[in-house]
Parts: C-alpha cells; sequence; structure tokens
C-alpha cells in the first residue's frame, strides 16, 4: 500500500453481531464498541498477512474478522442519521486481522495494538457508494483456504452503518477518507473447539458481493 492510500485514520466498531458477541463470551453494547487501527497496518489485495514474530508466543494467535469497510468522502462532523449515508464515499471489504493475546491479555484489555500490526488491515478497492442502494442487505463471506468460515449478512448489524457515523461523527471530525470498519459476523477462528488461527502459506479471503474481495496470503515471519 502506497503512503498516497493510507486513510487519515481507521475506526473499527466491537461486538456489531449478537452471534459474534456471544461466541466471544460477551454481548452487544447498546452504545458502540469503538477502538482504532493504525492507518499504516492497511494492505491491498494479494498483499501478505504477515504474522510478526511477537504474534508467535505464546501460541497461535492471529484471527481473521470480515467485515464491511465504509470510506467517508466528505470531512464531517455532528452528522445526523438521517443524514449519514449521505458522507459516505464508497463501501469494501475488509479483513480486521487481530493477534487475539495482544487484544486481549498484552495491552492493559485495550483493543488497539492487536489490531494494529503492520498488514492487520486488508482492504479491497472501492466500491462507490451510489452502486451499493442498501449497507443493510449485503453478505459477508470469509473463507480460509477455500473453507467457508464466516457466512452472514450487515441486516444481523445492531448498530447500522448510518447510526456508526451518526456516533462517530458526534463531537468528532471525520476526515475525507477515514475507514470505518463496521464489525464482524460469527464465525472466527478464536470460538472454534479447538481454535483455529491463521498461518504460514494459509489464504484468507473476505468477500461482500456488489462491493469487493480482497484475498491474501499468509506469512509467518522468521
Amino acid at each position: 500500500m502506497s503512503a498516497s492510500n493510507i486513510p487519515p485514520a481507521i475506526f473499527a466498531i466491537g461486538r456489531n453481531y449478537p452471534e459474534h458477541a456471544k461466541e466471544m463470551g460477551g454481548a452487544v453494547d447498546p452504545n458502540p464498541i469503538i477502538f482504532m487501527k493504525n492507518p499504516a497496518c492497511v494492505i491491498g489485495d494479494g498483499q501478505a498477512i504477515v504474522i510478526p514474530t511477537i504474534c508467535q508466543r505464546p501460541g497461535p494467535q492471529v484471527d481473521w474478522e470480515g467485515e464491511l469497510a465504509i470510506e467517508i468522502g466528505t470531512t464531517c462532523k455532528n452528522v445526523s442519521e438521517a443524514d449519514a449515508l449521505g458522507m459516505v464515499r464508497a463501501y469494501r471489504a475488509a479483513n480486521d486481522v487481530s493477534a487475539r493475546w495482544w487484544q486481549k491479555q498484552g495491552s492493559g484489555g485495550q483493543f488497539c495494538r492487536g489490531k494494529s500490526f503492520d498488514t492487520f488491515c486488508p482492504l479491497s478497492l472501492p466500491t462507490r457508494a451510489e452502486r451499493v442502494p442498501n449497507p443493510q442487505s449485503l453478505r459477508i463471506i470469509t473463507r480460509v483456504n477455500g473453507e467457508v468460515m464466516q457466512d452472514a449478512s450487515t441486516a444481523d448489524m445492531y448498530h447500522s452503518v448510518a447510526k456508526i457515523i451518526c456516533v462517530l461523527s458526534d463531537a468528532t471530525t471525520l476526515l475525507a477518507g477515514t475507514i470505518i470498519l463496521t464489525g464482524s459476523p460469527a464465525g472466527v477462528g478464536a470460538s472454534r473447539k479447538p481454535p483455529i488461527f491463521l498461518k504460514d502459506g494459509d489464504i484468507v479471503e473476505v468477500e461482500i458481493p456488489g462491493v469487493g474481495r480482497v484475498r491474501n496470503p499468509v506469512l509467518s515471519e522468521k
């Protein structure tokens, strides 16, 4: 990803699908759970997700989270829910790659560190907002080595795209180009029995029909 394509900010929403919240041992919150990712962790289709050495201990932990991403097109603040979708320039398929130990134990309970390692935010090419008539009627499919791991609808979001933009912009300027990840549905690796985590040689793909697809090989840092 070139410097010119790095967004000014990446906001993300946690536990926005009830089934995902349940599988992770939590619950949805009446207020969106908000965290940020380092903009420098963005990569594009075909680029490798690199598992750094610090994410190889105390054991395997790097997980996938297929999500719908919003790209803000107009610098905005205090946007009403009724006007929120008018602030969207484009939609993308995204993978909120997550190092679970760093997310939960390694950083004092704060999500940012475990979500922000280099290469931990694959994004598809943008699809202009006018080509996506209803962001709450999209299918999200995540595959690992061709096997479907997540298959859900954005209709299942607890907080809608419009509400997320409204809440994030309250007393806060969202710069044009800001990316917002809207949350992951159920089916992540950490919730499986036994857990499944990404490893060297895997191929992970997030597809949102009508929006885009991002497909990335996985490499372990030596």
